[in-house]
């Protein structure tokens, strides 16, 4: 990846969202992918995570790691996750949603001076 992109979105299994951000994966499902673009419903972000108890034995957990919305103008979307918050037009997410792109770049939103973030 370049400097510019932090991270990508792609269609997963049985149409959902997988973000891969640096060394992480988190995902959206596919309902909350489709309340998302038709109306504008925020969704949570969502990571399973595997441990090993023993050689025989493995704990799948999934976990809330943070929450996609729409920007008030409606034209982008917000990923914000444990990872930062990112940024990508809706334009695109939506082409990924549909299959009609592979996957889409996600960008950082960088932060303010002052603790917050420049939206």
């Amino acid at each position: 990846m370049n400097e510019l992109s932090c991270g990508t979105i792609r269609t997963g299994i049985k149409g959902r969202l997988d973000i891969f951000i640096e060394d992480e994966q988190f995902y959206v499902t596919s309902e909350d992918v489709k309340s998302l673009i038709f109306y504008g419903r925020s969704a949570p972000v969502l990571k399973t995570c595997t441990e090993k108890k023993d050689e025989w034995a493995e704990i799948f957990a999934t976990g809330i790691k943070g929450h996609v919305t729409l920007n008030m103008a409606g034209r982008a979307v917000h990923f914000v996750t444990t990872k930062g918050t990112y940024i990508i037009p809706l334009f695109s997410l939506q082409k990924v949603a549909r299959g009609e792109a592979v996957s889409a770049p996600l960008f950082q939103i960088m932060p303010d001076i002052r603790g917050g973030v420049f939206l």
